[in-house]
């Protein structure tokens, strides 16, 4: 008969998950034992830069992507990289090994002594197998549950019931479906919500980019005529920086986001929390007068919402009836320039930095993003029209830039792929470099190294705490580290220098640091 260990092999196998990220332990040693050789096992250093390199491949891929961890402390490890994939909604498929069975009761070393709920509430689902032979039901729960709720699940198997044989197992011919296709009369409601609003405004969220839903989002916006926005705190960009109808990222506080659609008497949010607020701003959820509707998949984003009126569906055929039924009112126009990039005086500013990437790197490349105190000058210097362009840390935990850049790059190897990074949120993911080299991914970091942490600076000035130790961050070599772990590595001090090393075209991994300015969130 076969073992557990060679059912779960081939239901992973049937199901497309053959690239596995990991960082192995001795619990861990008898699943990876035979595993087939057309897997690939993808090493990282540390369990965050595991994780943080799965979701930026399952969020590329769009698929589910399976994650090896340690037993009880590996998992732990890998927490805070977990908040991110589980806002971004990263379906990745957590394996951990546990102690064999009679010796999770004594706590032995390495036992996970309640192994179901160390990653709860993260995950969507979490669980261990009662039984040896209950192992490839529970992998195939932990993969449809990942698949089904768009978010991570976690899985802890006995590292003595992968031997166990057992009879053929009639999961491996499991097909689990989806479908959220809203009412006839559902539709009919909300394009009559829109076809009557006289000032409706689009906001559109994370999930539209990450469903493969852009093109569409930027058809209906122009079909429409309808400005737009990007709901707070955006993990993708779901529409065009740079187009006419583009207004930009709604600010992630409650006040200023109902500023902000003010005069609006309909608001319609697509893909998008209603909303993941950062600062605390308080006021009123809405403008007097303004009706909001939501349509998103997350049930959690839809029920938890304090405000407006929510539709639980897929936002595909929402967008389709809306471009169907509606008769056009918009007008074709032309993108919106680029201001001139500020200067800094004894470094560059960073939005000379984004002027140059922009005028370096082909316009399908995609950008990881994890430098919070420049956001306000990334925006106003990229232009970003494709879709997959842009990904940032969903939940601000940092350490996601460097593994998530070379997760996205080893999952989409036909399109080029930088990696921005501040000074202060490298430190956090830094073994992914190792990986990077190990594995020849072509990826460029640009590290932006100001000597502080810039946003934990402009926080300090929002909270009435300037005066706060541990901000500051001076003395780091980045270009020391690289070639440590065998990544190519420059400095550069000046404009022309650092746009000449963009221009080069590596066939590996290359890290740039430049010395940048502080500069402010906003």
């Amino acid at each position: 008969m076969p073992t557990a260990r060679r059912l779960a092999h081939e239901f992973l196998d049937r199901r497309g998950l053959t690239t596995v990220f990991g960082n192995p332990g001795s619990n861990e040693l008898p699943f990876l034992a035979g595993l087939p050789e057309h897997f690939r096992y993808v090493l990282g250093l540390h369990e965050g830069a595991v994780v943080g390199m799965a979701d930026g491949y399952a969020q590329v891929t769009g698929r589910p992507v399976l994650v090896n961890l340690h037993a009880a402390a590996g998992s732990g490890n890998a927490m805070g990289a977990l908040t991110n994939a589980v806002y971004s909604r990263s379906p990745l498929v957590l394996t951990a090994g546990q102690q064999v069975r009679t010796a999770i009761g004594l706590e032995a070393m390495l036992a996970n002594v309640d192994a179901t709920q160390l990653m709860r509430p993260l995950v969507a689902w979490s669980g261990e197998p009662s039984c040896a032979e209950d192992v490839p039901r529970s992998l195939a729960q932990a993969v449809f549950e990942a698949e089904l709720h768009r978010r991570p699940t976690y899985l802890s198997v006995p590292y003595d019931d992968w031997a166990a044989e057992l009879p053929a197992s009639p999961t491996l011919d499991r097909q689990v479906h989806k479908g959220l296709e809203p009412g006839e009369a559902q539709l009919e409601a909300l394009v009559a919500s829109v076809a009557a609003a006289k000032n409706p405004a689009l906001v559109l969220g994370g999930d539209i980019d990450a469903t493969g839903l852009f093109d569409r989002a930027v058809a209906l916006a122009e079909h429409l005529g309808l400005p737009t926005w990007v709901a707070p705190s955006p993990h993708r960009l779901p529409f065009p920086n740079r187009h006419p109808l583009f207004r930009g990222v709604l600010p992630a506080g409650i006040a200023p986001v109902s500023a902000a659609l003010t005069g609006h008497d309909l608001v319609l949010v697509l893909g998008a929390p209603v909303f993941r607020y950062h600062q605390h701003v308080p006021g009123a959820y809405l403008p007097e007068g303004t009706r909001l509707i939501q349509v998103t998949d997350d049930f959690g984003a839809a029920a938890r919402a304090p405000m407006g009126d929510a539709l639980v569906a897929d936002p595909a055929p929402v967008i389709k009836a809306l471009l169907t039924k509606i008769p056009a009112r918009g007008a074709a126009s032309e993108h919106v320039g680029i201001p001139a990039a500020k200067t800094g005086g004894k470094a560059l500013h960073p939005e000379q930095v984004f002027a140059a990437l922009r005028d370096t790197q082909s316009a399908d490349t995609r950008y990881v993003v994890e430098s919070t105190s420049t956001n306000s000058a990334w925006w106003r210097q990229m232009d970003l029209r494709r879709e997959g362009s842009y990904f940032f840390p969903a939940a601000g935990g940092l350490g996601f830039g460097l593994p998530a850049a070379v997760g996205v790059a080893m999952g989409s190897p036909d399109r080029p792929v930088v990696g921005v990074i501040g000074d202060g949120s490298a430190n956090y993911g830094i073994t992914a470099l190792w990986t990077a080299a190990h594995y020849r991914v072509p990826v460029t970091f640009v590290i932006l190294r100001n000597g502080v942490y810039g946003a934990l600076q402009w926080f300090g000035e929002l909270l009435g705490t300037p005066d706060v130790p541990g901000t500051e961050i001076p003395g780091m070599d980045f270009t020391a580290i690289a070639a440590g772990y065998g990544v190519e590595a420059t400095a550069v001090r000046d404009e022309d220098d650092l746009r000449a090393q963009l221009k080069a075209t590596p066939d590996g991994p290359r890290l740039i640091q430049v010395d940048t300015e502080p500069t402010t969130p906003e």
